[in-house]
């Protein structure tokens, strides 16, 4: 489809005189601010140097939610708006987004009626777009349902309901969207420089194509930095005296086996040693265990979990399991960084960092947003397009995303279902695979992925390297890292094909694939 196809893509950038609204960053939040001008009419261009959630919007705990422990904290007008959001989610992409069973184990006297009574608080704020009711569960029910849960001392546990999801596949329709609606998004395409004019107003940028080093000069009315933990970079374009807004804080998830977890419902210990969250979550037929809070110096663009990190989560998780994982049980270890505001005074904790987003505009108009989080997403976008309004940057429209569809949306029945993920696109590609037989099979004979997948991700969801298509559009590398690395040879053959590429770039592709997987594993 030329919806998706690059040269006609890169093309618009040289033929169109001026955008109305240029966004720097692929994450949840720039696609998000790309949907929401496109949804009041505005020309919209999005740049992205990488790949689509190649940072922090592929790494996170996989959660649709409203934050039980921000509503411990007081929170109630973040929780509020974060469940409304999950209303929105499942509503508009009820493909991707599934309501997960969460149960709390209860160990003390005091713990079922504490949890339950805030569980109930949470389900009141949801309103109408409640996942579904929270109840205490006595000690069998516990035990059935989180089968292999330390008994040693337990009382029972409390069920409560929140919202799983595909973080990245999420983000690759969010562009597809994109495109369907007459926007322009690219990957593997930098913002290299920020052009004002002679009154030091922001005009424009320079961009360069990662893949042939061709530069393009860009004019904007509007530009938006919603490069998440990297937002300082785009700033210091602007002012390079720019103080930093963002203080990174670093997740890290261990994946194991089911057998660790093996019935349908999520484990939430809801305080760890050091008072943080920590989940036990079933994903794509293995087992999340996450996360950390690790405050960091700065940010990087392949984070790596930190031997405490790792020890904690494997430590914890192991208290509250019969038969625990250890290090030689690790499947896949990924790293995120969150980009929270920086506060204004040195704070000594992350705890102590806002979760809220915040939007800045600078003397020569350039909006950034930062903060947040993935459920969020929508209403983040909103707020930065509506603020370009308020100052008179773009005509007044209305934001149209919250009724609107995300490429892919229907109803699913069966979130396990063989393709489900792909919602509208799974008849196109079974289609695929029985024109071509071949396509049919496995790239790793643990798991269902196809090569069909590959030729898809190439064709109709903008992939274009092997790590494009192991990391964010069959997940394999999050799943298993080894399943990973012996997939990528096929990988790169089958985009080579598609993408008109020789011999020595899969050889290099393979290389480089191989080399980033070794750090996903133990």
């Amino acid at each position: 489809m030329s919806y998706f196809h690059r040269p006609t893509l890169l093309a618009r950038l040289s033929s169109q005189p001026e955008w109305d609204l240029l966004v720097i960053g692929g994450g949840a939040t720039g696609l998000g601010v790309a949907l929401d001008g496109l949804s009041r009419g505005y020309r919209t261009l999005l740049l992205e140097r990488d790949d689509f959630a190649k940072g922090t919007s592929s790494r996170s705990t996989k959660l649709v939610h409203g934050g039980v422990r921000y509503l411990a904290q007081g929170d109630v007008g973040l929780v509020r708006e974060a469940l409304h959001e999950r209303g929105l989610l499942l509503q508009n992409a009820p493909h991707l987004v599934e309501n997960q069973d969460f149960v709390i184990p209860n160990y003390s006297w005091w713990g079922g009626p504490f949890y339950t009574i805030g569980l109930k608080l949470y389900d009141w704020l949801a309103g109408r777009r409640s996942f579904g009711d929270s109840r205490h569960l006595g000690r069998a029910e516990t035990l059935r349902r989180l089968g292999n849960l330390c008994r040693t001392g337990l009382r029972g546990g409390v069920l409560y309901h929140d919202g799983q999801f595909d973080d990245a596949r999420l983000a690759v329709n969010l562009a597809q969207t994109i495109l369907e609606a007459g926007g322009t998004a690219l990957n593997h395409c930098a913002v290299t420089a920020l052009r004002k004019d002679a009154a030091g107003r922001l005009c424009g940028a320079e961009a360069i194509d990662q893949e042939t080093d061709s530069i393009y000069e860009l004019r904007a009315k509007v530009v938006v930095n919603a490069t998440g933990v990297f937002v300082d970079e785009v700033l210091r374009l602007d002012e390079p005296a720019a103080r930093p807004l963002v203080q990174p804080s670093q997740g890290v998830h261990l994946v194991v086996s089911r057998d660790f977890l093996p019935g349908p419902d999520a484990l939430m210990i809801p305080k760890t040693d050091d008072g943080r969250v920590l989940f036990a979550v079933p994903w794509q037929g293995r087992v999340l265990l996450g996360t950390t809070d690790t405050p960091l110096p700065a940010a990087s663009a392949e984070p790596r979990a930190q031997e405490a990190e790792i020890d904690f989560i494997l430590r914890t998780a192991g208290r509250y399991l019969t038969r625990a994982p250890g290090r030689a049980d690790v499947l896949s270890v990924f790293a995120g960084l969150r980009p929270l505001a920086a506060p204004t005074k040195g704070a000594t904790s992350t705890k102590e960092i806002s979760r809220s987003h915040k939007i800045i505009v600078s003397e020569s108009g350039l909006l950034t947003i930062t903060g947040g989080k993935w459920t969020t997403y929508r209403r983040m976008a909103e707020d930065a397009v509506d603020r370009a309004v308020a100052l008179g940057l773009l005509p007044a429209a209305s934001s149209r995303t919250a009724r609107q569809l995300i490429h892919g949306a229907q109803p699913t029945p069966d979130h396990q279902a063989l393709l489900a993920a792909y919602g509208t696109d799974a008849p196109a590609l079974r289609q695929l695979m029985a024109s071509e037989p071949d396509l049919a099979e496995k790239l790793d004979p643990s798991f269902d992925f196809t090569r069909a997948e590959v030729v898809w991700a190439a064709r109709s969801e903008l992939a274009r390297t092997v790590e494009d298509v192991l990391a964010r559009r069959v997940r394999l590398l999050f799943l298993d890292a080894q399943a990973a690395i012996r997939a990528a040879p096929v990988v790169a053959e089958l985009l080579a094909r598609e993408l008109g590429h020789d011999a020595a770039w899969q050889q290099r592709q393979v290389a480089a694939f191989t080399e980033l997987a070794r750090g996903y594993s133990l």
